[in-house]
């Protein structure tokens, strides 16, 4: 059984956002679930490079179709995590996103499309992505994270209450052996919000240890993986030269 880590509390994220701002976040619900339908927004052309996107808490790979649908018009070969809803965080999760993403790059190997993949991670997803860069660093060319929580106090960001519900332990003390704060040893790219209702953006955006670009776009947290917008600039970090 892996040792459990408590999470640090360090930075300067130590509340979560307004009550004014959670509530505005319930207007990108009907958007959202319209992201289902819509077609691909406009994105920088990829190389055809593997793109694995990770779902935030309560979500699952609906959440961030259209975000894999712009990634594929743009030429990546983009996938979801493929295990159903971000709900329980549990011993063998690192592993299977770890499986799951030497088969991508086996697939893209045989393609003639190069050997390392790019992972983004929306809210909870980011954490995991960040994880699975430090595990795997060689199969992995970028982390991208979007409104994630990795930054500060655990529990500065308004999901915290019913991710303990709903896995039975503390934010901050998971059954994984994980630092969040700790940067991957690969080019990681934060992305967050001064709108955002449920991360505070502090937490989003960390500190400059801790990743090695903060990005800011203007999204609420429920939009950060289907605006189009906010999915130009992914665009725009994935094409960067690293």
């Amino acid at each position: 059984m892996a040792e459990r880590l408590t999470l640090p509390v360090i930075g300067s994220a130590t509340g979560a956002p307004a009550l004014p701002s959670l509530l505005a976040e319930s207007l990108e619900w009907p958007k959202l679930l319209l992201s289902l339908v819509q077609p691909a927004a406009p994105m920088a052309r990829g190389d055809g490079r593997p793109v694995l996107v990770y779902p935030g808490f309560l979500a699952n790979d609906l959440a961030t179709i259209r975000l894999r649908r712009s990634l594929r018009a743009a030429n990546y070969a983009a996938q979801g995590w493929g295990l159903g809803s971000n709900l329980i965080v549990r011993e063998s999760l690192l592993e299977q996103l770890v499986q799951r993403l030497s088969a991508a790059i086996a697939t893209s190997r045989a393609n003639g499309l190069g050997d390392k993949a790019s992972l983004i991670g929306w809210s909870l997803g980011g954490i995991f992505a960040r994880e699975v860069a430090k595990l795997r660093p060689d199969l992995v060319d970028r982390v991208i994270t979007l409104g994630t929580p990795f930054s500060g106090n655990p529990r500065a960001n308004n999901g915290w209450w019913l991710y303990e519900f709903i896995n039975n332990h503390p934010v901050d003390a998971p059954p994984l052996n994980i630092d969040a704060p700790v940067k991957p040893p690969v080019p990681t790219f934060a992305v967050w919000s001064a709108r955002d209702g449920v991360v505070a953006p502090d937490a989003a955006r960390g500190l400059p240890a801790e990743s090695d670009w903060q990005i800011e776009v203007q999204s609420r947290h429920l939009s950060l993986a289907r605006s189009p917008a906010t999915i130009a600039q992914i665009g725009e970090l994935l094409a960067a030269p690293i």
